[in-house]
């Protein structure tokens, strides 16, 4: 699932891959227990969205209509804590874009303006994902760097995590000697992830802990060093004569600093200073999750030329994702990143379960058990509000949405606990339009009474659990081709899909994997095959 084991992420073949089935099954699981969202997504995304809905009514975009579409972004922009400077190029680059772009037949001007505007979104993070670099022979050697009080030592322990996940072999060395604690939150993570640490305690040379660190990777076959180094309070010249001493002594292929999202352009501000003095290969993001306002993500690669390429997104060992600027634009714009979610599926289940997944899809055979290991799959795969990020609109869930959908898991949970192996396998015993509902009822009315819930959420959950099962089965014979395209659950409004020409043989699953708010335009060489956009 990745390119040489480090970070470099492949786009998932949803026709014939078993486990990103199992991530459309989560999809519905989540779709059916937890509510549609109806509150509007908060600042950066909720402000973009004021942008489109004033561009949705314009015949075609000009010099003159184009304005308020463009203040409503810079005000979004701004208010997310990205400079004024880099703002001002922004917007005019989407204002040049979008007056400029020829209008494909049958796409709204909010569509037009979305899909520009996801261009230049991309484009100002980077482009493309920034891969680690690798060691022309022994380990790559990654040091760390940063201000007190960021996350650097843990995030060690994250990005250590990260690439043992892709096979890698990994020694964690602390050279952060002024601080006791330091070495110990070291040694304690770690313990926690299963990986060795060197050090020498508080009396040794920084730069000698970091030489003699390498020097065991390379004897013991380790594919990665990263060395932990002492953060400071602030910026000062010892700070940067160690930094740079260990970089050049250690000839290290990374120096990422480790920088707080929640602190928006300063982060990016802080970036382009320790790039200036010593000079460093790229960012990684902490409590990304945290940030509301996305100012550092977009700002860090425009003021200081350096890419973001990691971000945490979870206080587990694991919330560590390589950024992908495509990746990141999708969630922005409410669009989630289902690929993501699939890798992370691939990470929480095993193939094996995935073919049985499969089968029970295919067969529309879906009961208790398999409704229980999706549910347990999920919170494998992260924290709740993190797997709604990457659904296409899941970022609309308001904290309190997201409380109730937990707790509304949670209690479905132990409403399944306590039913019979019987009733676990064979759903159709609860159902109220089942071959003996009097006994259906009853059987609903022990497990309120065992599980501690009401009577009505018992019924809401078998009414729900119902309905995603006919989903499936749907999806299933979709999927075997016993439906054909047309008789499949409708596109949300304001989305557009590709109408096949007609005897055009179908696409494989994965270009129904994500629909976007706007289409891309239309080829040359799909207008002499027929195809058309068509808007719904």
């Amino acid at each position: 699932a990745s390119h040489a084991g480090l970070g470099m992420s492949r786009l998932p073949d949803l026709a014939t891959d078993l486990v990103p089935l199992t991530v459309l099954l989560s999809l519905l699981l989540l779709t059916s227990v937890a509510s549609s969202p109806t509150a509007v997504a908060g600042n950066l995304t909720a402000n973009l969205q004021s942008a489109w809905q004033k561009a949705a009514g314009l015949g075609e975009l000009n010099a003159e209509n184009i304005k308020e579409p463009l203040r409503d972004i810079r005000r979004a922009l701004l208010e997310a804590d990205v400079s004024l400077p880099v703002v001002r190029r922004f917007v005019k680059r989407v204002e040049e874009r979008a007056l400029g772009t020829e209008v494909v037949k049958g796409v709204r001007p909010d569509q037009q303006l979305v899909k520009v505007v996801a261009d230049e979104l991309t484009n100002l993070m980077g482009g493309k994902q920034a891969p680690l670099a690798t060691a022309k022979s022994g380990p790559v050697v990654i040091l760390m760097a940063g201000l007190q009080g960021v996350g650097k030592t843990t995030a060690c322990g994250k990005l250590a995590t990260y690439l043992r996940r892709r096979q890698q072999k990994v020694l964690l060395v602390g050279t952060d000697v002024y601080r006791p604690a330091a070495i110990d939150q070291l040694q304690t993570l770690g313990k926690q992830v299963g990986m060795p640490v060197f050090d020498k305690g508080t009396d040794a040379d920084p730069v000698e802990v970091a030489l003699e660190g390498v020097a065991k990777g390379k004897a013991e076959g380790f594919d990665a060093v990263i060395i932990d180094t002492a953060g400071r309070l602030q910026v000062d010249p010892k700070l940067m004569a160690e930094l740079e001493s260990i970089k050049r002594e250690t000839q290290a292929e990374e120096t990422l600093l480790v920088v707080d999202a929640m602190t928006g352009q300063e982060a990016a501000n802080l970036v382009d200073t320790f790039n200036q003095q010593i000079g460093i290969t790229g960012a990684l993001l902490t409590k990304l999750d945290g940030d509301s306002r996305g100012g550092a993500a977009l700002s860090i690669r425009e003021v200081s030329g350096r890419p973001i390429k990691f971000v945490g997104i979870g206080e587990r060992m694991e919330d560590l994702d390589a950024f992908v600027p495509e990746r990141m634009t999708s969630r922005i714009l409410g669009m989630g990143d289902v690929l993501t979610l699939v890798e992370k599926a691939e990470e929480a289940v095993s193939e094996e379960e995935a073919r049985r997944i499969q089968e029970k899809l295919m067969n529309a055979n879906f009961d208790f058990n398999d409704f229980q290991s999706q549910m347990a799959m999920m919170e494998r795969m992260g924290a709740f509000s993190n797997v709604m990020a990457m659904l296409p609109g899941g970022n609309k869930m308001t904290p309190k949405q997201q409380r109730d959908a937990q707790k509304s898991m949670k209690n479905f949970g132990a409403m399944i606990d306590v039913m019979t192996d019987e009733e676990k396998s064979t759903p159709d015993l609860l159902m109220p339009d089942g071959e003996d509902p009097a006994d259906a009822e009853a059987r609903r009315t022990r497990i309120a009474e065992e599980s501690e819930q009401e009577v009505e959420q018992v019924d809401l959950m078998v009414a729900q659990f119902q309905s995603m099962r006919l989903q499936m089965a749907n999806l299933g014979k979709l999927m075997k081709g016993d439906i054909p395209m047309e008789t499949a659950p409708p596109i949300p409004k304001g989305h557009a899909r590709r109408r096949r020409p007609k005897g055009a043989a179908p696409k494989p699953l994965a270009s129904m994997a994500v629909a976007a708010a706007a289409p891309e335009p239309i080829s040359t060489e799909e207008k002499e095959a027929g195809v058309e956009v068509e808007v719904l």
